[in-house]
């Protein structure tokens, strides 16, 4: 299936459409990965 845009309009939705979906993936990788950096210390640390 081939995307056509006709407008800039049109183009500019559909890339404003996956900056979005890519920003919000990134938001969540990093809350991860800092939940995995801060929890791992944690465990480590019985006395």
């Amino acid at each position: 299936m081939e995307k056509v845009f006709y407008t800039l309009h049109d183009f500019m939705i559909y890339s404003e459409g996956i900056t979005y979906l890519l920003m919000g993936g990134i938001l969540v990788f990093l809350l991860l990965f800092w939940l995995f950096l801060t929890d791992s210390d944690k465990k480590k640390r019985t006395f």
